[in-house]
């Protein structure tokens, strides 16, 4: 009872904070008065006259496009040079070298792509000028990014015969400026009293309480007993030969409540530190757990109503809020039950307790002890149907199918929700293959928003929507047949083949989280990812940008007696049933061979 008040109260406190943020959110991008104009306003109108934009200027499809790519391409030239040259640039107390090209060259197409894929842990690589002036900028652009593209669409469902979509600079600035800045200062601040580290001093070591003994391959001695003055470290009374002892922690520092608040909120995910929000210095306390955790979906499901609001019909935007919801709702049951249920290995002869009225119970193994399986099951849930790969459990010692469902929600291509702007326009690319399905069934022109769906919008959108699959699906099978990269793996069969996979659904998912176990860097993986990503992001976003085009130039179509109502509970079904069609039809074979073969050789 205790787990389902949680994932009621997670919910409930979503969506009660995304409501107001989605009014608030198309309020600043029609160029509206809210109530932190008189104080955000003259910083935009300064950004303008110093870089000398007109905020009136409009731009084609064309235009708007060449726009995303061109800043993009900037970002990346910017943010892969500053990575080769930190060990000569200032902001790196530790001293720390420059990154090497394949992994420069991954976390630059990571970051710039939105999704945020580490191969490295973050307080060992990179400088603190790196992590803010690179990848914290990344983190607001690259999220402003796919909330810009998404308005350019909204446009082209309210415009009649136009040939423009709006100024991609003037809503990158609104956006900045109005929305992510108020927003990451709130949770940033919330983040610092909670404890979250915020510094630029260098790391520190610091005494342990009690010494430990490890052998030389860094395994812990247990039960092990330690002579001090000799030095000397004994087991059952045997001396442990080689063993190493440690007396000292080493505790890093550095400018991190910033970054966390933007990796969050703007479904970026990548973490200060190398094991992300299950570090204690990221994520202290059962407060910064729940803010952390809400701040993943607290855009994307705002931009739902958002959408609702734009297009002067709330239904719309409440329907595909629905089917969003729906999907999330059962993936965290899904992997809620499971990691509760835990393995019949783990159950055989009662030899574990999984019961939960006097401790966690079930399969505990990665995840946080301090805050349970409720907790990170709806992490999980959260991270992966959003563009996110921010965690706070171990993904690997999942359940198989606790493992399984994550893996899923990245397939379907980032929709549950998915990231900030990306997410939204990804499920209405849906949306419109499914009204084309539905108007061929009934013998109707498909008509969405009062627009015409036509064959250059379908082509387009079945473009978008198989974007992921591909991605994942060619550059996973291409890994898996190269021998490097098979000895990466950590494990046999078919939980092997799942971390294979999971690492390339998260690239090609936009999502960035990290099954474990998967060696990622080395040049062939770092260079197939980094080309995946690439690949993932920018296609759907051309393809999104071309269907707002071509509806902007149409009329409006009256709404008649045989037009097919887009708000309704049908509808809503008929999206889902889209959705897993194509999801579960693209990835079945390669979830057959691994976590639905993990999961039936462990019954």
């Amino acid at each position: 009872m205790n787990s389902i008040l949680q994932y009621i109260l997670y919910t409930a406190i979503l969506i009660a904070l995304a409501v107001p943020l989605g009014g608030y959110i198309k309020r600043v991008m029609e160029g509206e008065r809210t109530f932190l104009s008189p104080l955000l306003s003259p910083l935009e109108r300064g950004i303008y006259r110093l870089t000398g934009l007109s905020f009136e200027e409009e731009m084609t499809r064309k235009q708007y496009a060449a726009s995303v790519v061109a800043f993009s391409a900037a970002g990346f030239l910017f943010l892969y040079l500053l990575q080769r040259l930190q060990g000569v640039l200032p902001g790196n107390p530790r001293g720390l070298g420059a990154v090497p090209w394949d992994l420069a060259l991954n976390t630059t197409a990571s970051f710039v792509t939105n999704t945020n894929w580490q191969a490295y842990a973050g307080e060992a690589t990179l400088s603190y000028l790196s992590q803010a002036l690179g990848l914290t900028v990344q983190n607001f652009v690259s999220a402003a990014t796919g909330i810009a593209v998404l308005f350019a669409l909204i446009r082209g469902f309210n415009r009649v015969h136009a040939d423009t979509l709006g100024n991609f600079w003037t809503d990158m600035t609104r956006i900045m400026v109005h929305i992510l800045l108020p927003v990451n200062l709130v949770i940033a601040v919330m983040l610092l009293a909670g404890g979250v580290v915020q510094n630029l001093n260098p790391p520190v070591s610091v005494p342990l309480l009690e010494p430990i003994a490890v052998r030389e391959n860094g395994e812990i001695i247990e039960n092990a007993k330690i002579d001090l003055k000799t030095e000397t470290v004994t087991q059952n009374r045997n001396i442990v030969e080689n063993a190493n002892i440690v007396t000292k922690q080493f505790v890093p520092g550095g400018p991190a409540a910033g970054q966390i608040a933007i990796k969050q909120s703007g479904t970026n995910g990548g973490g200060f530190m190398g094991t992300n929000s299950a570090h204690p210095l990221e994520n202290p306390n059962a407060f910064t757990n729940m803010t952390e955790m809400l701040s993943i979906l607290w855009i994307p499901v705002a931009l739902c109503f958002t959408f609702g609001a734009a297009v002067k019909d709330k239904k719309q935007g409440i329907a595909i809020f629905m089917a969003m919801f729906l999907f999330l709702v059962v993936s965290i049951g899904a992997i809620g039950i499971s990691e509760q249920a835990a393995t019949p290995q783990l159950a055989q002869n009662g030899a574990v307790d999984l019961t939960s009225a006097q401790q966690a119970g079930g399969n505990m193994e990665g995840k946080e002890a301090r805050f349970g399986i409720a907790s990170s099951a709806t992490w999980a849930a959260f991270t992966t149907a959003a563009s996110s790969g921010s965690v706070n459990s171990m993904h690997d010692s999942y359940t198989p199918i606790g493992g399984m469902v994550p893996m899923i929600l990245m397939q379907l291509g980032e929709v549950v929700f998915g990231g900030v702007g990306c997410g939204l326009y990804g499920m209405l690319g849906f949306a419109i293959l499914t009204v084309f399905i539905a108007g061929l069934m009934v013998g109707r022109t498909p008509e969405f928003l009062g627009k015409k769906i036509e064959p250059y919008e379908m082509k387009w959108a079945v473009l978008a929507c198989l974007a992921t699959p591909i991605a994942i699906l060619l550059a996973g099978g291409i890994a898996a047949g190269v021998p490097a990269v098979m000895n990466s793996i950590q494990d046999d069969g078919a939980h092997g083949f799942s971390e294979l996979l999971y690492a390339y659904t998260s690239a090609g998912g936009n999502n960035g989280s990290a099954f474990a176990g998967f060696d990622a860097n080395t040049v062939f993986v770092n260079v197939s990812i980094a080309l995946s990503m690439l690949f993932a992001r920018f296609l759907p976003i051309l393809s999104i940008l071309a269907i707002a085009g071509s509806l902007a130039r149409k009329k409006k179509i009256p709404a008649s007696a045989g037009t097919l109502s887009t708000s309704n509970a049908m509808f809503v079904f008929l999206l889902i049933v889209i959705v897993l069609l194509i999801g579960a039809l693209s990835f079945f074979p390669a979830l057959a061979l691994g976590p639905l073969a993990e999961y039936f050789s462990a019954m």
